[in-house]
C-alpha cells in the first residue's frame, strides 16, 4: 500500500463502500451520539414530518468519512474538515466514500471528500486537511 506522501494531486484514495444502512446502525448511532430524534429510528415519526421513511443522521455519514483515512493514521491525522450535506441517506442505501487529493503543501494534504449513494447521487461533499507527522 502506498503512503499518503507518495500520492499526487488528482489521485484518489481507495474508495470505501459501506454496508447497506440498517435500522440497527441508526439506533446504535442515536445511543452513541445522544441524537434521539425519532426521524432517524421510527418510521411513523419520519412519515409524519413528510419524509418517506427514516433517514440516517447526517453526522453518521460524516463520521464514516474517517474510514477513508484509517490506513494512514500512522502517518498523520485529520486536522480540519468542512462538510456540506447534499442529500438524505435512507435505510438500505449503499454509501460509497471517496477522497481525491486536491493539494499538497509542506506537511499538509488537502482532499475533496464525497459520499455518494447507490444511484451515484452525492449525499455529502466537503474538504479534509490531513496533516503529516513531522519526521
Amino acid at each position: 500500500m502506498k503512503q499518503l506522501t507518495e500520492y499526487v494531486v488528482g489521485e484518489c484514495l481507495n474508495e470505501v463502500e459501506l454496508e447497506p444502512v440498517s435500522r440497527l446502525d441508526l439506533i446504535k448511532y442515536a445511543g452513541a451520539s445522544g441524537d434521539y430524534n425519532p426521524i432517524h429510528t421510527i418510521d411513523e415519526e419520519a412519515i409524519k414530518t413528510g419524509l418517506p421513511g427514516i433517514i440516517a443522521h447526517g453526522m453518521w455519514t460524516m463520521g464514516n468519512l474517517s474510514k477513508l483515512f484509517t490506513d494512514y493514521f500512522d502517518e498523520g491525522f485529520i486536522s480540519d474538515y468542512s462538510i456540506r450535506f447534499k442529500g438524505m441517506v435512507f435505510l438500505n442505501d449503499v454509501i460509497t466514500l471517496k477522497a481525491i487529493i486536491k493539494e499538497k503543501q509542506d506537511e499538509n494534504i488537502r482532499f475533496t471528500v464525497l459520499a455518494v449513494n447507490q444511484h451515484n447521487q452525492e449525499v455529502l461533499k466537503g474538504h479534509v486537511k490531513y496533516s503529516i507527522y513531522e519526521s
